[in-house]
């Protein structure tokens, strides 16, 4: 029945049909309501929504000197261009995969717990290439659950109350990491967070943010085609310009809390992949004991597990694509291919990668299909 309601709605009456493309009997864009204009247009919107873990796992994983990285127990640290080479790799491949094997309009890329849980805690008891080593495990662990059934047995035991709300406290966690790069909201004193800086929000960068916001809203509300895209490019513009006009310096108060937005000096340069193969799969065990380096494996395993479990329940309802007990079209396909990702991002030392929430905005686009990924 929905078949047939989407293929009206693509054709007229249904009564003179138009010829489908090999690409859009592939990935069941017709099927599925949307059209091959709004798959593009949801891959570009995602791409740039998603495309600042580039910059931001390289600054939790690495650094550009070992006094500004996060330094393993034997003093080892990774190169933060490196990290950021193998990062935007690592996503592009797994989110490629991801589409034509699970066709779901999904991007995938470093998980921002399990980075930060590396980077944190874990490296204080093993070296890097140890701890990618847990995560490789981690991602052969969830690959076989995923291929087994038993990551969807345990998918359909889950409430769906209990999916949603993973879903909702991850889009919460990832809006908090929006304000703060912002600097809508930092660190106070004697309170977590205040408002700005120094409880004003007059600053450029902060009114820039709040512009940008106000915009995409407005366009969101009012269903303009590309309205997220359009909101981030003009964002983008306002703060180049502002910055050639008023200079501002990044990590003073006031400044830009992440990067300065300016022209780049060279539009390609030769990425460096010498992270790829640096890791040591058994490392852990013998430097913190089987017992230990299990249980890494398993907080892994959880983190990972559930994370994607909630992006992926909500993302899919988005799209329209849940079914009534909450699964969605290739579900075991897809819990493979993620598992792969983590596999993929510990062999690089990027970290496991996984569904990104933010794939939310090219399916607000109206991306339904693979091949937005």
């Amino acid at each position: 029945m929905t078949q047939t309601r989407s293929t009206t709605r693509a054709h007229g009456d249904g009564s003179n049909p138009t010829p489908r493309s090999p690409l859009d009997r592939f990935f069941q864009i017709t099927e599925r309501g949307s059209t091959l204009a709004r798959e593009v247009r949801g891959g570009i919107v995602t791409f740039v929504t998603m495309a600042y873990i580039v910059i931001l796992n390289p600054l939790i994983l690495g650094g550009q000197s070992a006094d500004a990285a996060a330094t393993d127990v034997a003093g080892g640290w990774l190169p933060a261009a490196q990290v950021g080479a193998v990062t935007g790799l690592t996503a592009g491949v797994i989110t490629l995969l991801f589409g034509v094997v699970a066709n779901l309009p999904f991007g995938l890329a470093a998980g921002l717990g399990i980075n930060s849980f590396l980077a944190v805690s874990v490296i204080h008891d093993v070296t890097w290439p140890e701890a990618m080593g847990l995560v490789i495990l981690n991602g052969i662990v969830i690959v076989i659950l995923g291929a087994t059934g038993a990551r969807t047995a345990i998918f359909h035991a889950i409430p769906k109350e209990l999916k949603a709300a993973i879903t909702v406290g991850i889009g919460l966690f990832i809006a908090f990491i929006g304000f703060i790069d912002s600097g809508f909201v930092t660190a106070g004193n004697g309170v977590p967070v205040q408002l700005g800086e120094g409880g004003s929000l007059t600053t450029v960068p902060t009114a820039i943010f709040v512009i940008a916001l106000l915009l995409i809203g407005i366009l969101v509300a009012r269903k303009v085609p590309g309205g997220i895209l359009i909101g981030m490019i003009v964002s983008t513009v306002l703060a180049i310009i502002a910055q050639a006009i008023f200079t501002i310096q990044p990590g003073a108060e006031g400044g830009w809390h992440l990067n300065v937005p300016a022209l780049p000096s060279q539009i390609v340069s030769i990425p460096d992949f010498s992270l790829v193969g640096n890791f040591d799969l058994f490392g852990s065990f013998g430097r913190i004991g089987a017992l230990a380096a299990t249980m890494l494996v398993f907080t892994l395993v959880f983190t990972n597990f559930f994370d994607a479990m909630g992006a992926m329940s909500g993302l899919a309802k988005q799209a329209g694509l849940a079914h009534k007990d909450g699964t969605f079209p290739r579900l075991r396909a897809a819990f493979i291919v993620e598992g792969t990702g983590a596999i993929a991002g510990g062999m690089v030392s990027g970290s496991s990668n996984t569904v990104f929430v933010d794939s939310a905005a090219g399916v607000g686009e109206g991306a339904r299909t693979g091949k937005c990924a």
